[in-house]
């Protein structure tokens, strides 16, 4: 085993990350070590190379970025025995803790002791990178490396299309960005009858149109209540997912739903935003936040889905070897990118 790997850290409190060498991180008996083939590039991974006010209240100096990854196990401790040297997998990125009541009933993805891989513990955009057993997700042969470095990702999409029953319900997702057009897939897959997918971005609608059987408007040119007019919806939508954290977006879905409509929310507002409470209260809708995925539910949920047909490769738009980094940011920060995956095989 060597005992360097090279890694992308941030290493200065500044915009930018630095390709660096490190260590290879050393397990202790509950960890695995994984070699990784592919990471995604995330929105969250954007934030911190721009170093905004949010990296810089959250993320340690200096710490290896980035938790979108696949690979492979090349190391076990001594107490894992139900993974297997040579195993192909991706992780959950959240590092729970085991004293919390939320954790100690199994609703793991509500713990507050959660700490994230290259967020506040070293990441994944390196050679290797250590990971509890317990946060491996083994790959089965039907995923390949390219769709497993985004399975955290769309992870958030499953666990957000999948907060209500969409069977034949007519659904509109607010923000076309990788997500929200990972969710428009998932909703068409598990039998939603119309997905209307909004943002102002003609790039990522036309994506979204390749991905996705949906119907794609640009709210900046057309209106809601047009749209619900051609699909002939009677009253409107009857499920919205937010995904945009665009206040506008947010008060556009509350118009476009039906009495009793529901709303699950992944988008994050910066900052304060205004909302009319009374709106809501009168239609008598339901909203819910959604934070990551749920561990483990939404992994078997997304894998049995990508096996049973779900196809959600064409959101990833550019691959870059991981030397040609910035190349890969850069695509990330034009907004005319889908998901960036760079190769560190």
């Amino acid at each position: 085993m060597r005992s360097e790997m090279v890694c992308l850290e941030k290493s200065h409190p500044r915009e930018g990350l630095w390709r660096r060498t490190a260590p290879v991180p050393e397990i202790g008996p509950d960890d695995v070590l994984i070699r990784v083939n592919k990471t995604g590039i995330c929105g969250t991974d954007i934030h911190i190379w721009n170093w905004d006010d949010w990296a810089q209240r959250t993320v340690p100096v200096p710490l290896i970025t980035g938790h979108e990854f696949a690979g492979e196990i090349v190391e076990l401790g001594r107490n894992v025995t139900d993974l297997s040297l040579g195993q192909r997998c991706s992780g959950e990125g959240h590092l729970i803790g085991h004293h919390s009541r939320q954790s100690r009933a199994g609703k793991f993805h509500l713990d507050p002791e959660t700490r994230g891989i290259g967020v506040n513990e070293q990441g994944a955009f390196a050679e290797y990178l250590r990971l509890p057993a317990f946060n491996v997700v083994p790959l089965p042969d039907e995923i390949d490396d390219d769709t497993g470095a985004i399975l955290d990702p769309l992870g958030n999409a499953v666990h957000t299309a999948l907060s209500f029953d969409l069977v034949g319900e007519d659904v509109l997702i607010t923000g076309a960005g990788p997500i929200g057009i990972m969710a428009a897939a998932v909703a068409r897959h598990v039998g939603a009858r119309n997905v209307v997918i909004t943002d102002v971005n003609p790039d990522r609608l036309d994506l979204a149109a390749r991905v996705a059987d949906v119907v794609p408007v640009n709210v900046a040119k057309e209106d809601l209540a047009s749209v619900k007019d051609r699909l002939r919806l009677q009253q409107g939508f009857d499920v919205g997912l937010e995904m945009s954290g665009n206040q506008i977006a947010l008060d556009q879905m509350v118009d476009a739903l039906v009495m009793g409509g529901r709303i699950a929310m992944l988008g994050i507002p910066p900052g304060k935003s205004p909302v009319d409470w009374s709106r809501i209260v009168f239609k008598a809708i339901t909203i819910k936040g959604v934070y990551g995925r749920e561990i483990f539910e939404t992994w078997y949920k997304m894998i049995a889905m990508l096996q049973n047909g779900l196809d959600i490769r064409g959101v990833i738009t550019h691959r870059f070897a991981r030397d040609d980094f910035e190349k890969g940011f850069a695509a990330m920060k034009s907004g005319k990118s889908g998901k960036v995956v760079l190769d560190w095989a």
